[in-house]
C-alpha cells in the first residue's frame, strides 16, 4: 500500500496543534522539520479537501502552505535503509538498524527497525530521553512508557535491568513495530498495548514513567502519571520546546513533583522529576 506524504510549511509554534488535527484526520506518523511538519497517511485514507479546510482554519493565525506527494512503500523502505545512520548517545548507547554490525564499544546496543523510517531515535527529544535514562537505576524496577512509538525507550529500560515495562501507543502500526523491536532486542519483559493513559490499569504503580510526547498531552496527563507513580518514583518527559518547559514544570510542581535535572538540545527540552519519598524521615 502506498503512503501519502503531506509537507506542511508552517511556524514551529503550530506543529503540535497541527499534529493533533492531522491525527484526527487519520494521519499515522509525523516528523518535525526545519520548515514545519511532514505527516504520513495511507493513500486510500487521504482526503485533500480536509487538508484545504485545515489550512484555511489556521491561515489567519500563521503563514501556512502544503505540498502532497505519493510514496511507494517498497521504495520508501529502501530509501530509509540506504540513508539510515546509527545514533550514539553519551558513549553508552548505540541505536542501529539490523543491517548495521554491532559495536562492542557501547554498553547498550539497541536494534530498531522502524516501519517506514518513523521513530528511528534521531530526533533530539529521543536522544535526550535516552541520555537521561542513563542516570537512573532501572534494576528490578517497573516502568511505564507513554506513547512508545518504536519502543526504543522501553527497550533501553529493559536492557538496563527493569523487571517489567508496559509500553503503549494509540497507533496500531506503532504497537506492532514496538512489539517487533522488543522481540528483536530479546526483551520479553516489555509488554506493548494499543490505547491511551486511560487504558492503563489505575491499580498498578510504576517506579519510572517515560513520556516523550507533545506539550498539550503532557499538560493534560501529568496528574494521571503522578497517580501511577510509586513513592520516590521518577517521571522523565520530553517532546516540547524550551519555551514550554516552564509550563510543564509548573504542572509537575502542582502535582507534587520535584525537578531533578533538565537538558536542552537545539531548542528542545527534557525534564526529570521525582515524586516525594513517603518513607523519608520528616
Amino acid at each position: 500500500m502506498n503512503y501519502i506524504e503531506l509537507n506542511l510549511r508552517v511556524s514551529l509554534d503550530y506543529t503540535d496543534i497541527l499534529t493533533a488535527e492531522l491525527a484526527e484526520l487519520g494521519f499515522e506518523s509525523f516528523i518535525e522539520t526545519d520548515e514545519g511538519l511532514n505527516a504520513y497517511i495511507t493513500e486510500p485514507a487521504f482526503d485533500e479537501t480536509e487538508i484545504q479546510k485545515l489550512v484555511a482554519k489556521y491561515a489567519d493565525q500563521t503563514a501556512i502552505a502544503y505540498e502532497v506527494s505519493s510514496l511507494e512503500k517498497r521504495n520508501w523502505n529502501a530509501e530509509w535503509e540506504r540513508d539510515y545512520e546509527s545514533i550514539e548517545v553519551a558513549n553508552s548507547v548505540r541505536v542501529r538498524a539490523s543491517f548495521h554490525q554491532p559495536d562492542a564499544r557501547f554498553r547498550y546496543d539497541i536494534v530498531i527497525n522502524p516501519k517506514m523510517s518513523f521513530g528511528t531515535g534521531h530526533h533530539e527529544t529521543t536522544a535526550m530521553m535516552l541520555e537521561q535514562q542513563l542516570s537512573l537505576d532501572f534494576t528490578g524496577k517497573t516502568v511505564l512508557d507513554v506513547g512508545s512509538g518504536t519502543g526504543i525507550l522501553a527497550i533501553l529500560a529493559a536492557k538496563m535491568g527493569a523487571q517489567s515495562v508496559l509500553a503503549f501507543d494509540i497507533e496500531e502500526w506503532a504497537v506492532e513495530n514496538a512489539r517487533e523491536n522488543a522481540e528483536l532486542n530479546a526483551c520479553p519483559q516489555v509488554t506493548v498495548l494499543q490505547g491511551t493513559i486511560a487504558d492503563v490499569d489505575s491499580s498498578n504503580r510504576y517506579d519510572v514513567i517515560l513520556a516523550n510526547i507533545n506539550r498539550n498531552v503532557l499538560l493534560a496527563e501529568i496528574p494521571a502519571y503522578v497517580g501511577l507513580l510509586n513513592s520516590a518514583g521518577y517521571l522523565l518527559v520530553s517532546g516540547f520546546y524550551e519555551h514550554d518547559a516552564a509550563d510543564i514544570q509548573q504542572k509537575a510542581i502542582e502535582t507534587g513533583l520535584t525537578l531533578i535535572q533538565d537538558m536542552a538540545i537545539r531548542e528542545w527540552t527534557s525534564l526529570l522529576f521525582q515524586k516525594p519519598d513517603e518513607n523519608a524521615a520528616a
